[in-house]
């Protein structure tokens, strides 16, 4: 593998490819492209090790390791017979296979895998008279097949356990928020650890620490004990090392503070298991409290939430959501809040006119992710006062 300029492909969802092309870019990263929940750029093996262990929210990244053009089983087996395994893995190591398949010619996706992991095991045969073990759970060496049409892209994971499992949620809720979702939320609200946080309806905490690991310009994967490229034959432990002490080195001291509500015990009480299974207990402050009995005591302020579905608490959605909307006017002034929601018919019943409106997916449920801006008195005046 040339180490020295590799096309680097990086996952993320719907609607974050833009932020983490900005992150790609801040790392180092160049001839950096947008695709469709997708960013391409060029590094080194350093570069790869760095994206890895900071960017948040990257969900996988890959190296694409061989293309080439298959019109029926019999080529795309050939074709990977013929290509050099061995240096990417050795016999005694395990692998497993990731397959996504849009074509007419081959339509399974399970049988092209199982077709890609025999030419595998016939390569290192015919080599060495031995095979190597497939391990779908948790295998040394994973790799990705993607074929659209008859064009077949073979990629090594450099990740291994998808980038949203940072290490610190011991506890999760009924309808948890994906780590790099939150934390491309809060890069798109404008979140960068200058004032105060607030996520009024904190559920399990998830906000509230990615948050405070932006606030703090702490690693996204500090806490991960494992990355597949770890069993890469050309792994450089001494440059991994290297790059995770320079970024813990850029750690800041956050003087603001992060502040989480939730009117659930048992959600509180998951929150700061997980709270301080990432070491925040100092920067985040959870408590018990209504949102719609409150009042801001933090200035200045933002405000990101994921109101909860009514998988976690029976809610009739419109009176709710009216509730939301009479909070922000009578209790929040000068204040920034974003909230996601997919109950696009009853958020309109917060009376607010939201300022902007992104869309994201919070697993399958399409949503839209909104801003709204209080002012004290009308933004009318709000206008006159600034000329």
């Amino acid at each position: 593998m040339n180490t020295e300029n590799l096309l680097i492909q990086i996952k993320t969802f719907f609607g974050l490819e833009e932020v983490l092309a900005a992150e790609i870019k801040k790392l180092g990263g160049t001839n950096v492209e947008v695709k469709n929940r997708a960013v391409n750029c060029e590094g080194d093996l350093g570069f790869l090790y760095k994206i890895n262990y900071s960017a948040r929210t990257a969900l996988k990244i890959i190296i694409p390791i061989l293309t080439f053009k298959a019109w029926d089983e019999n080529r795309f087996y050939d074709k990977l017979f013929d290509f050099p395994w061995d240096e990417y893995m050795n016999v005694d190591q395990t692998f497993a296979i990731d397959a996504t398949v849009y074509s007419e010619r081959f339509k399974h996706s399970k049988f092209m895998s199982l077709k890609m992991k025999d030419a595998i095991a016939d390569y290192f045969k015919f080599k060495y008279r031995r095979r190597p073990d497939v391990d779908p759970k948790n295998p040394d060496i994973k790799f990705h097949l993607h074929i659209d049409r008859e064009l077949v892209t073979i990629s090594l994971d450099s990740s291994g356990d998808p980038l949203f499992k940072r290490g610190y949620r011991k506890e999760q809720g009924e309808a948890p928020l994906n780590e790099v979702l939150a934390s491309g939320m809060l890069q798109l609200a404008g979140w960068d650890g200058k004032g105060n946080f607030l996520d009024p309806m904190c559920g399990s905490g998830t906000l509230l620490i990615e948050a405070a690991m932006i606030a703090m310009d702490l690693p996204a994967q500090i806490f991960r004990k494992k990355f597949a490229f770890q069993n890469w034959k050309n792994y450089d432990e001494e440059l991994f090392q290297k790059i995770k002490e320079f970024r813990i080195n850029r750690v800041k001291e956050f003087t603001g503070k992060i502040v989480g509500y939730d009117i659930d015990s048992k959600m509180l009480n998951a929150a700061k298991i997980n709270i301080e299974a990432a070491e925040m207990e100092d920067v985040i402050e959870v408590k018990k409290q209504d949102f719609f009995d409150s009042r801001k005591e933090l200035f200045p302020l933002m405000m990101v939430f994921n109101p909860p579905y009514d998988e976690r608490i029976e809610i009739n959605d419109e009176e709710f959501y009216k509730k939301i909307g009479d909070t922000f006017k009578q209790g929040y002034p000068n204040t920034l809040a974003w909230m996601i929601t997919s109950d696009l018919e009853a958020v309109k019943k917060i009376g607010l006119r939201p300022s902007r409106k992104i869309k994201l997916f919070n697993g399958k449920l399409e949503c839209r992710f909104m801003q709204y801006e209080m002012y004290e008195g009308t933004k009318k005046v709000h206008k006159l006062e600034q000329k």
